[in-house]
């Protein structure tokens, strides 16, 4: 397999019908037409649609209503959209259950249906459970998603961040310069869930998981809490110290993931916390930025992230056209499509990766932290159920606007996490 460098993905050019609609039924029963659902940080061209453009070229019989849903907003539409009965035919889930649209508390709802076996071929060595309940496997693992800092590179440099910082210290200094320039170091979309979670789940991965990788497995028995956990107030005033210090933008409590995509193209922001394979969709907004993932800075200096199968795709229990959409994810768990959309995505292949050139690709400065193992899963992923993400990204935004202290924060996912 090949890696896209950080200039460009490569287009297919095949008609689609690319609906906007919130409805995920387009088609008759028993056609080969379905419908499919997926969420987009921005309005560049998608993975999940090049994708579908590519299996419309190999099946010309076959048309995908596309329903491309903002980020934001994605879980929560879609998990109203199989309650309500108007599910689509395949659609974006998160792996194991700490998402509203988490693999196995759907599966746990009826919600979503089997899908073929040979997608276990994807699922990296100890993830089964965040894609399989009771022997069955109901999503698609998409890939490899690295997280820290996604970071303009081409600027790093004249701007003075040249070597990058590796100490939270060295990086709030070089925030106060930047803003002292107009710029921020980062941009975060303060008033989305899904980016102060992930902002705040990228600073725990070292604050926490680096010396306890099995945390989660002693809130569940009980013998940690957050409110007690040094890792994870550390994390929370770490959050506070990046606010304080000038690293966000003007304004970052207010600001939707629209900012984060403004901000980054017109160069006012060197980096964001976002999903490694989100490069795919910057590049069509600021092709010669030299995207980089960069690992989030830490208290010692030694590098750690979050590295995880997080996103799937899966078919749901209601849909319309289910042999349709059956084949289709059957098409996409093949190993020539698994490599297509690592490239379209600028993910890494689920599995194989340990042993793969990153040094010139996007992936070059987190080489070492995959080749080492030096990281952890996406915390929630294994949490109970949503409700303690939602508390930890809703804190974030009320730490940004001074309303609530971390001590709260950590009280309410407790909470949640006891419901």
């Amino acid at each position: 397999m090949t890696l896209h460098s950080p200039r460009a993905v490569a287009a297919l050019t095949v008609p689609v019908l690319a609906g906007l609609a919130l409805a995920g039924c387009g088609a008759s029963a028993d056609s080969k037409n379905f419908a499919f659902t997926y969420a987009v940080a921005n309005s560049g061209v998608s993975p999940y649609e090049e994708l579908a453009k590519a299996y419309m070229q190999e099946n010309p019989d076959v048309t995908i209503e596309l329903n491309a849903l903002p980020n934001d907003s994605y879980a929560e539409t879609v998990l109203t959209q199989l309650r309500g009965g108007n599910a689509p035919d395949v659609m974006l889930t998160a792996a194991g259950s700490g998402e509203q649209n988490s693999i196995v508390p759907l599966v746990e709802a009826d919600l979503l249906a089997p899908i073929d076996a040979s997608a276990r071929d994807l699922v990296a060595p100890g993830s089964e459970p965040l894609f399989e309940v009771d022997g069955d496997i109901y999503g698609v693992p998409m890939g490899i998603t690295v997280s820290g800092l996604v970071v303009a590179g081409a600027g790093l440099q004249p701007l003075g961040v040249d070597p990058f910082p590796t100490t939270l210290k060295d990086f709030i200094a070089k925030c106060g310069d930047l803003s002292e320039m107009g710029m921020s170091f980062i941009v975060l979309a303060g008033a989305a869930p899904p980016n102060t979670g992930l902002a705040a789940m990228t600073v725990a991965a070292s604050a926490v998981y680096a010396d306890e990788p099995d945390w989660n497995a002693q809130r569940e028995a009980g013998d940690v809490t957050f409110s007690d956990s040094d890792g994870w107030r550390e994390t929370l005033d770490t959050v506070i110290a990046l606010h304080d210090g000038g690293c966000f933008q003007e304004g970052a409590e207010g600001a939707g993931f629209d900012v984060i995509t403004n901000n980054l193209q017109q160069q006012i922001a060197l980096g964001a916390f976002i999903p490694g394979n989100s490069i795919g969709e910057l590049l069509t907004s600021a092709p010669d930025a030299n995207w980089l993932i960069e690992p989030f800075p830490t208290e010692s200096g030694d590098p750690f992230g979050l590295v995880s199968s997080s996103y799937a795709l899966s078919v749901p229990a209601a849909a319309s056209n289910d042999a349709a959409a059956q084949a289709f994810v059957k098409w996409v768990a093949e190993p020539a499509q698994a490599e297509m959309f690592a490239e379209l995505s600028n993910a890494l292949p689920a599995v194989g990766y340990e042993d793969m050139d990153l040094s010139q690709t996007v992936y070059a400065p987190v080489a070492n932290i995959l080749k080492n193992g030096a990281f952890t899963t996406v915390p929630n992923a294994t949490w109970p159920n949503s409700a303690v993400f939602d508390a930890l990204a809703t804190g974030v935004q009320g730490l940004l606007t001074g309303q609530v202290a971390p001590e709260q924060v950590l009280a309410d996912m407790d909470a949640a996490w006891d419901r």
